[in-house]
C-alpha cells in the first residue's frame, strides 16, 4: 500500500483502534499527519509524477525568470515555455502557435465557448452541447443564454450516457457556430464518438455558404488513454488539464485551430500569442510539457489495455460479490480507468465516509461538485432517478493502482454495503 498526505486524524485513529491487519493489510502508521491507504480518485486529480517533479525543480530555484524579460534569466524561462508548447503541440499533432496555456481545464473551456460565442454575438449564435458536460461547459453556456449572447441546445444522452453524430446533426441550425461534446465523461467514463461527430461537422460545413460550425471537445479525462491527434478527431478546439496526467494543479491548455475567431477573456499584456494575458505560469507549463512527453513515451493503447484489465476485474467482482448493484454508464464504451456503481438502499456519501475510515479514497461524482447536496446532473440526465444519483460512487484508478489495492477495496466495500443496508430505512 502507498503512503499519501492525509489530514484525517479520525481515519488513523480508527485504523489503529480496529487493528487493521492481514486481510485488510494496511500497514500501521504512527504519524497522525500521514494517511496510509488506497487512492481510487484519479479522475479528481492525480499524484505528481517523479519525472515531472524533477523537471520543475530548477524553475522553483535558479531558473526563476519572467519569460517576457529580455535578459538571460527571462530568456531561459522563455525557452522552457516554448519547448513545452512544442511538446504539447506534438502530443496533439498541431503547430505550437495553436496551443494556448491556461490556468486549467475550466479556463480553457470558458475561452473556447465564450470566446467563440462573443465573436459572433451580433447574430446571437447557436451552440449545441450535451446535458452531461462538465460544469465548466454547462455553466458557461447557461450564462451566455442569460446574457442573451447565445441560444443553446442541450442534447439528452441515452442510458449508456452516449450521444450520436446523427443526434448532433439533427440539432444543427443555420446559426449554429459551435458544437461542444466532451471526449470522456468525468463521472461515468462514457467515451463519446468524437471522431464521428467531427467528421459529420466537416461534411456539413462543406454544404454551408456562410458561417462555419466549429467543434470543441473537453478532453481533460481522455488524455491518458485515448488518441489525442486533433486531425484524427476532426476537432477545432480541444481542452486538456495538467493535474489529471501527473502535473500540478493550475495548468491547462487549449488547442485552437488556426484562423478560428476567438475573443480574449483576460486582458493585459500580449502573452500567449495575444490570446490570454498574464505572466506565464512557467512551473506549470514546464510540468504540462513534461507530462505529455511522458505519455508519448508509451503508446496510449498499452496504458489503456493494462488499466482496462484492472477495471474489468473490479467491475466483475463487485457485480458478483455485492447484490443489488448497477453499473452506471456504458460497460463497453468506457474509459479504462472509470468504475461508477449504484448501490441500492444506501447513500453514496455514507459509503464514501465509511471507505475513508478504512483508508480508501473514492468519489460520489466530480470533485468540482463534491460540496453540493444536489444529485449528480449526469446521472439525473441518464436515469432521472434521484435515489440512484445519491446512491452512486465513482472509483477511478491510475497507473499506480494495484490488484492488491483493488482486493483490499472489495473486501471492505462488501462489509460497508452490508452494514449500511442493515441500518438503512430504504432496505
Amino acid at each position: 500500500m502507498k503512503v499519501y498526505p492525509h489530514t484525517n486524524r479520525k481515519l488513523l485513529s480508527n485504523m489503529k483502534k480496529n487493528n487493521i491487519s492481514k486481510t485488510n493489510s494496511l500497514p500501521k502508521q504512527s504519524d497522525v499527519n500521514i494517511g496510509v491507504g488506497v487512492y481510487l480518485d484519479y479522475s479528481a486529480t492525480s499524484p505528481i509524477k517523479k519525472e515531472i517533479r524533477a523537471a520543475i525543480l530548477p524553475y522553483l530555484d535558479e531558473k526563476f525568470g519572467n519569460p517576457s524579460s529580455i535578459h538571460s534569466w527571462g530568456q531561459i524561462a522563455r525557452q522552457a515555455v516554448d519547448s513545452a508548447r512544442e511538446e504539447v503541440a506534438e502530443f496533439l499533432n498541431c503547430t505550437p502557435a495553436e496551443i494556448i496555456f491556461t490556468s486549467g481545464g475550466t479556463e480553457a473551456d470558458n475561452l473556447a465557448i465564450r470566446g467563440l460565442a462573443l465573436s459572433f454575438k451580433a447574430s446571437r449564435p447557436h451552440i449545441v452541447t450535451t446535458q452531461i458536460e462538465h460544469h465548466a461547459v454547462l455553466n458557461t453556456c447557461e450564462h451566455l443564454e442569460k446574457e442573451g449572447l447565445a441560444e443553446v441546445t442541450y442534447l439528452k444522452p441515452n442510458q449508456d450516457g452516449l450521444v450520436s453524430a446523427e443526434q448532433v446533426k439533427k440539432a444543427l441550425k443555420k446559426n449554429t457556430v459551435l458544437v461542444s461534446v466532451m471526449y470522456v465523461n468525468n463521472e461515468i467514463g462514457t467515451l463519446q464518438p468524437i471522431r464521428e461527430i467531427g467528421k459529420m461537422i466537416e461534411k456539413e460545413n462543406r454544404k454551408r455558404d456562410g458561417k462555419q460550425i466549429y467543434f470543441h471537445t473537453d478532453a481533460v479525462q481522455a488524455a491518458e488513454y485515448q488518441p489525442m491527434n486533433v486531425d484524427f478527431l476532426h476537432a477545432d478546439l480541444l481542452t486538456i488539464s495538467g493535474h489529471k496526467i501527473g502535473a500540478p494543479k493550475g495548468i491547462g491548455a487549449l488547442f485552437i485551430r488556426q484562423n478560428i475567431p476567438l475573443e480574449k477573456m483576460i486582458f493585459g499584456g500580449e502573452q500567449e500569442i495575444n490570446r490570454r494575458a498574464g505572466t506565464e505560469n512557467v512551473i506549470g507549463i514546464v510540468a504540462l510539457g513534461k507530462a505529455v512527453e511522458v505519455l508519448r513515451n508509451e503508446k496510449y493503447e498499452i496504458r489503456a489495455e493494462k488499466t482496462s484489465r484492472l477495471r474489468d476485474y473490479f467491475i466483475n467482482e463487485i457485480l458478483k460479490e455485492i447484490p443489488d448493484v448497477k453499473l452506471n454508464g456504458s460497460k463497453e464504451l468506457r474509459s479504462p480507468n472509470n468504475i461508477n456503481f449504484y448501490f441500492k438502499y444506501v447513500e453514496g456519501e455514507s459509503i464514501l465516509l465509511s471507505l475513508d475510515l478504512v483508508g480508501i479514497a473514492a468519489s460520489s461524482g466530480s470533485a468540482c461538485t463534491s460540496q453540493s447536496l444536489q444529485p449528480s446532473h449526469v446521472l439525473m440526465a441518464l436515469y432521472d432517478d434521484a435515489e440512484r444519483a445519491h446512491g452512486s460512487v465513482r472509483f477511478s484508478i491510475g497507473e499506480k493502482t494495484t490488484k492488491e489495492e483493488i482486493d483490499y477495496t472489495l473486501v471492505n466495500l462488501k462489509k460497508i454495503i452490508k452494514r449500511l443496508r442493515e441500518i438503512s430505512p430504504l432496505a
